[in-house]
């Protein structure tokens, strides 16, 4: 693999595999901690979802499209095509999602925390908290996923 192509295109992969990935796998867990209801599970599932954005997602967040606008330079698309520019607004979808999920994940974290410390039950706040974490979840999964696929097939769209 001394070929720098083939070098940029294995870190962009697996910088998607790894946001996709930790996406998906933190979404799991905070969901099935949150449906069981364990307040001491919650507060650590929660803080530990936010480290994996830390050091998982924002990472290949940052990865995906410097090594994506490196490809496009290398392999000469241009960069206005229809299928990279939905790309584009499909990411930024997927971002603009992800960023109040973060805030949400600190704050859920920190009530769970705090109704565990206190032996006190979750408030009415943090179901609030976890309800738009999951209506927020969906369209950056869904973002996500229709990115794979405009990566794969790269249909002129217009």
């Amino acid at each position: 693999m001394s070929d720098p192509y083939i070098w940029l295109k294995w870190v962009h992969i697996l910088s998607a595999t790894i946001l996709f990935g930790t996406g998906l796998g933190t979404a799991f867990q905070m969901w099935i901690t949150h449906m069981r209801g364990n307040v001491a599970a919650i507060a650590v599932t929660a803080r530990n979802v936010v480290l994996a954005d830390w050091l998982f997602t924002l990472p290949s967040g940052i990865i995906q499209p410097v090594t994506g606008a490196m490809l496009i330079a290398h392999v000469g698309y241009s960069p206005h095509s229809s299928w990279l520019s939905v790309s584009y607004v499909l990411y930024a979808i997927a971002l603009l999602c992800w960023l109040p999920v973060v805030w949400l994940q600190i704050k859920i974290a920190k009530i769970a925390n705090e109704s565990h410390e206190t032996n006190n039950p979750l408030p009415p706040l943090y179901y609030t908290y976890m309800r738009r974490w999951f209506v927020l979840g969906w369209p950056a999964f869904i973002a996500l996923l229709a990115v794979f696929y405009l990566m794969i097939a790269k249909p002129e769209l217009w």
